[in-house]
């Protein structure tokens, strides 16, 4: 199976993917998906575990037949209009690309949070969740916003991205997320 990826306009993932789970034919393809990453927002000295697009514009499609996917795709109302606008694009990721998006999402498609212990000076001491694949490529930490900047690649290109962070104190606050998967 290839991951392959359809280009759209922001804010239109979602009517995408149920556009295509309803008019194509399911035998072309495995999983058709937004991937979503979690972001640790506070508000008024509380914390909240906020969800957003992690690569806005973009869907993803698993197949291992793309032409006639491809096809299929040009007969689904929307597709067709951003074909003719040529604001479409059916790209495939490298194998590498592929396999990290799988390392650091859900079953879900969700990047979640990530557990870093600190000593308090910024060193780190301990990392746990998506972060742990990429602490090679991170580039800015920003403790006090709850994320990291990492650089990665996605259909040749290198990008960044903002992966969220639970911290500590955050815990000790009472976050109360997903305890199974916060480490301490």
């Amino acid at each position: 199976m290839l991951w392959y990826v359809l280009q759209t306009r922001t804010g239109e993932e979602e009517k995408l993917t149920g556009l295509i789970r309803r008019m194509v034919p399911r035998e072309l393809y495995k999983e058709c998906f937004v991937v979503y990453q979690e972001q640790l927002w506070r508000r008024q000295q509380k914390n909240f575990v906020h969800v957003k697009r992690a690569f806005p514009g973009y869907v993803f499609i698993i197949s291992k037949e793309p032409e006639a996917l491809f096809f299929c795709l040009k007969k689904v109302p929307a597709m067709a209009k951003m074909m003719a606008d040529e604001d479409f694009f059916f790209l495939s990721l490298e194998k590498e690309e592929a396999e990290f998006l799988q390392k650091i999402m859900d079953e879900d498609h969700v990047i979640g949070l990530s557990y870093l212990l600190t000593d308090g000076q910024g060193k780190i001491l301990k990392v746990s969740g998506p972060l742990e694949v990429c602490m090679p490529q991170v580039i800015k930490y920003q403790y006090g916003k709850r994320h990291v900047l990492v650089r990665l690649k996605l259909l040749g290109k290198e990008k960044t991205i903002l992966l969220g962070i639970v911290l500590k104190e955050d815990i000790d606050q009472g976050l109360g997320y997903r305890k199974e998967k916060v480490w301490i």
